[in-house]
């Protein structure tokens, strides 16, 4: 079990079955010698006992018996190496144990390979705290170690150790000694069976240095690749420095590349897509990505392969093989950057080409404007709508916008049409701004009726709420289109069949420059836009690039 990304700060370990071999300490004698009973934790029995004679009596059988125990504790398989290997990178370590502090330091004579100065805290129940599975000792491990609780991973090999580290917020890993025990590791954010497989989990998390991605995590940040296209004659690989693909009997290659900047939640899917629909619009049919993925210093492996098997996920969802790129940790950037290449295939008598574009021609829109920019807004200004009195449902509603900001389906549609001349993506600066560089790019000029234009309910309360136009907004999701008039109902009819909205905008005009717009039958203004509203929201507001 492996959560996709994560962050370890400093690792908090059991001590007994998890540095130490497991049961060296009978726990059935003990509970036997003691008379607890089946079911409850020692520590809470002994709590239970009112009579303090007869407690304390009980008491020191427990701490005689782990005295005997200390006397013949053994280093659990690769101890040694992993708590080195920590100590080496700089990474904090801490013990948090139900043993009393003066048995684990009688056990740590017995562990000549394992340096007691290592670990910057002990949590034993000498302390004034609940000890596991209460938190208590976790979130005063994280404090003395200097760390957010969120960055300290918990390895333990029972119940107990899991449950305290979910119930403090941190990350937990579950070591499974032996697999013919009962399975303990319910929660737990990974499961391991050996120390040596619990080092490699935390190398994941650990901050990585500048330079190249080490090949090993390469390797493994490559292993869930799989490509099912046969042009593909060398794909990504340990090595490989390019790739080669086969196209014979396509008669033209498209290309297109752009960064891409945002939250890891959202970055894979806009490396893909936004380089996809760069390649549709022309007509083709995307089919191959390289992706450089350029990150910070302090990332983490799992940060890396959690993208990677994200862009790979997107790209198997849209026929496209991912077949090779770069992966570096550079100071360069403040947060992870993807700049992707994607490559498409079009037959020469069916690349469109905007300069296509005849007086006549209709202008489709497909969705609605600004689809891109609702899903951003609600997802980096959730705070701001919620204080003006959007519910967390309808936030979230307009966040899940960003699921649709592919326009793949109906460019594939429109490119079966011998009437459609021109295709364009509506990006930063809105639909506004994107029928101009259409106009722009066919040299043609254009006529929009405003009141055609479909804006979602979602979109129109955000952009109410802060005060920003959807024609401006970031927007993409929809395509525009141009098509013979004598094929714009077939076209729009497929389109819908295929559940995608459409609707008809307006129309190409004569040879020029300039959009005309019109509300309701009378001339009206297109207002243009410098930069993209959402820019309008403050610093950090999140353009894609």
């Amino acid at each position: 079990m492996l959560v996709g990304s994560f962050r370890v700060a400093a690792v908090l370990f059991d001590f007994d079955g998890t540095l130490t071999v497991p049961d060296t300490l009978d726990f059935a004698a003990v509970r036997s010698a003691v008379g607890c009973p089946p079911g409850l934790g020692l520590l809470e029995f002994l709590a239970g006992i009112e009579d303090a004679e007869e407690r304390r009596a009980k008491e020191a059988i427990l701490e005689a018996m782990e005295a005997e125990a200390a006397e013949q504790t053994l280093e659990n398989e690769g101890a040694t190496e992993l708590v080195e290997s920590l100590h080496r990178s700089g990474v904090p370590m801490g013990i948090i144990t139900r043993n009393t502090r003066e048995s684990i330091d009688r056990s740590f004579a017995k562990l000549p390979g394992i340096d007691p100065g290592y670990f910057g805290v002990v949590v034993t129940r000498d302390l004034p705290l609940s000890p596991k599975p209460f938190p208590d000792g976790v979130l005063y491990a994280a404090e003395q170690l200097g760390v957010e609780v969120a960055e300290l991973l918990v390895v333990g090999d029972y119940a107990f150790d899991i449950e305290a580290g979910k119930r403090a917020g941190a990350l937990a890993m579950y070591l499974y000694n032996d697999p013919g025990e009962p399975f303990h590791g319910e929660g737990a954010d990974f499961v391991v069976h050996s120390l040596a497989e619990a080092l490699d989990v935390v190398r994941r998390g650990l901050p990585l240095p500048a330079g190249k991605l080490p090949s090993d995590l390469l390797e493994q940040a490559l292993s869930g690749l799989v490509l099912t296209d046969p042009s593909v004659l060398v794909g990504a690989a340990i090595g490989e420095d390019a790739a080669a693909v086969d196209i014979h009997g396509e008669e033209v290659l498209v290309l297109a590349s752009d960064p891409v900047t945002l939250a890891a939640d959202s970055l894979s899917r806009y490396a893909v897509l936004v380089n996809a629909n760069d390649v549709a619009t022309s007509g083709a049919t995307p089919r191959w990505l390289i992706a450089t993925l350029l990150f910070p210093p302090g990332s983490t492996a799992s940060e890396i392969v959690a993208l990677t098997a994200g862009i790979q996920a997107v790209c198997a969802e849209n026929g496209i093989s991912l077949v090779g790129g770069h992966t570096e940790i550079t100071d360069a950037v403040s947060r992870p950057l993807v700049v992707g290449t994607m490559a498409g295939t079009a037959r020469r008598g069916r690349l469109i080409d905007k300069r296509g574009m005849r007086q006549g021609d209709r202008i489709l829109l497909t969705k609605a404007v600004a689809v891109e920019g609702t899903g951003l807004i609600a997802r980096e200004f959730e705070g701001r709508l919620l204080r003006a009195g959007m519910t967390a449902v309808e936030v979230a509603d307009c966040a899940a916008f960003l699921d649709s900001i592919g326009i793949l389906e109906e460019a594939r549609i429109a490119r079966a049409f011998a009437g459609v001349t021109a295709m364009h993506d509506v990006t930063e600066g809105g639909l506004a701004t994107a029928v101009r560089e259409l106009g722009a790019a066919g040299g043609r000029r254009l006529r929009l009726h405003l009141d055609r234009i479909s804006i979602y309910p979602q979109t129109a309360r955000i952009c109410a709420i802060l005060g920003i136009d959807p024609l401006g907004l970031i927007g993409s999701g929809s395509l525009l289109i141009t098509v013979a008039p004598g094929e714009a109902q077939a076209l729009a009819e497929a389109i819908t069949a295929a559940g995608i909205e459409v609707a008809d905008i307006g129309e190409v005009l004569e040879e020029g420059q300039g959009v005309e717009a019109f509300r309701d039958g009378a001339r009206a203004v297109l207002p243009r836009f410098e930069r993209d509203e959402v820019s309008r929201l403050g610093p950090g507001a999140p353009l894609r690039r």
